[in-house]
């Protein structure tokens, strides 16, 4: 049987950006903290075009899931499922779509959660073909105080999903 020697490592703010985003919360300064999981942070995107963007930040620096120490990658699935229900019932998202992406200086794993909705792009299809100007522009900004309702109702409905979770 192949195994593969699991460390827990960590790149520069130089080497990998996610990282860097990932320091930044342990810190507790990034304000889009929703919840501190077992084996990531969720945190609500910076930018909500799509409204309800979450991304679940790996606490492990791994470019694959194959990377990953056997029990801590079914955690980790297990706690993005878990993300990816909040985020759903949150948004009432009409399907919910999964990204692990990474390239460039951001290869460390994270899940990007889009809860989709019909006509919510301009064209049909994987958000990443709306143009930059649009998804990072002024449709996707939102106040502060409506930052904080949404951050506060995914980290209610994480809570109760995981209390859900232990009732068997």
């Amino acid at each position: 049987m192949w195994e593969h020697d699991f460390e827990v490592a960590r790149l520069t703010d130089q080497e990998c950006d996610v990282c860097a985003r990932l320091r930044l919360t342990e810190r507790g300064e990034n304000p889009n903290l929703v919840a501190e999981l077992s084996t990531g942070y969720v945190v609500l995107g910076d930018d909500q075009y799509i409204r309800g963007y979450t991304v679940l930040i790996c606490k492990h620096h791994a470019t694959e899931l194959f990377d990953l120490e056997p029990d801590f990658r079914a955690k980790f699935l297990e706690e993005m499922v878990l993300t990816a229900q909040a985020v759903a019932n949150v948004f009432q998202a009409e399907k919910m779509h999964y990204e692990l992406l990474g390239i460039g200086r951001g290869v460390h794993m994270h899940w990007h959660l889009f809860p989709r909705h019909a006509g919510d792009t301009p064209q049909p299809g994987p958000v990443w073909l709306t143009p930059k100007s649009i998804l990072h522009g002024p449709d996707a900004q939102v106040s502060d105080s409506q930052r904080q309702a949404w951050i506060q109702a995914l980290r209610e409905e994480i809570k109760r999903l995981q209390a859900e979770r232990q009732v068997f």
